[in-house]
């Protein structure tokens, strides 16, 4: 399934960002795809969004979405979605305000959704990887994933990575559904979304490099709440799960030839 060269947006959830915002919309710009970025901010006190307004005012392919208070990722992207259908989205691609999520591998993340509903950029596949984590964070990365797998039987190797390529089709589910999960949580639910439409989800592989500037938004107190959310899920879902529509493989890996 052929994809149009129009109708692409980048849904770019920021939070004291300021420190890599302008960089990162630099390099995303300077990819020349004929794409448009929309960056979600919520109300960051280190003024992130007020750097997106700059240069969403000097550059008409960036628009900025203010939202009061810090009302987590789930919520953010959320907005961003709908912001992405309404203004005509056919692909919306959601990905890292820290650099963790290299703008260069996003051609080829697009060029795998040829035929797929969703392109999960995975450091899990052949080609993947890490750089720059302590040993701890890694295997606490890898725990999670194997939990998640386990969890929702879903044999996606990175369960957890943001940095995903979306088909217009499965970010209208996504809405209509409207996911409840906040933080990391919410990125298995929308990808077990994906999982159950008609299209396969398919593995690209990518770089995940530590960030060098600001804070992670990832602390303790978010991993066991997140853990708590999933499985209250999978309780909630347990008897309700939905079934494939089609016959095509749950998920399929792309080489990173």
């Amino acid at each position: 399934m052929a994809l149009a060269k129009t109708g692409y947006w980048i849904v770019l959830p920021t939070y004291n960002e300021r420190e890599n915002i302008a960089a990162l919309l630099e390099r995303l710009l300077g990819l020349g795809l004929a794409m448009n970025i929309l960056v979600v901010d919520d109300d960051s006190p280190d003024g992130t969004g007020d750097i997106a307004a700059g240069i969403s005012a000097q550059n008409d392919k960036v628009q900025l979405m203010r939202r009061t208070g810090k009302r987590g990722l789930g919520a953010a992207y959320l907005a961003g979605f709908e912001y992405a259908l309404n203004a005509g989205a056919e692909v919306v691609i959601s990905m890292d305000a820290d650099f963790s999520h290299q703008p260069e591998s996003l051609p080829s993340l697009i060029a795998a959704l040829d035929g797929a509903g969703c392109v999960v950029g995975s450091r899990y596949v052949a080609g993947g990887r890490i750089e720059n984590w302590p040993a701890r964070r890694k295997i606490l990365s890898a725990a999670a994933n194997r939990f998640v797998r386990l969890l929702f039987r879903m044999p996606i190797t990175d369960c957890t990575s943001g940095y995903r390529v979306y088909r217009r089709s499965v970010i209208e589910d996504v809405i209509r559904l409207s996911p409840r999960s906040q933080g990391y949580s919410f990125l298995v639910e929308i990808l077990r979304i994906a999982a159950n439409g008609p299209l396969p989800v398919v593995e690209s592989p990518i770089c995940f490099v530590e960030r060098q500037f600001g804070t992670s938004k990832m602390a303790l107190k978010e991993i066991i709440g997140g853990a708590r959310s999933l499985i209250s899920l999978r309780l909630k879902t347990i008897f309700l799960a939905p079934t494939k529509t089609n016959s095509q493989p749950l998920v399929a890996e792309v080489s990173d030839r």
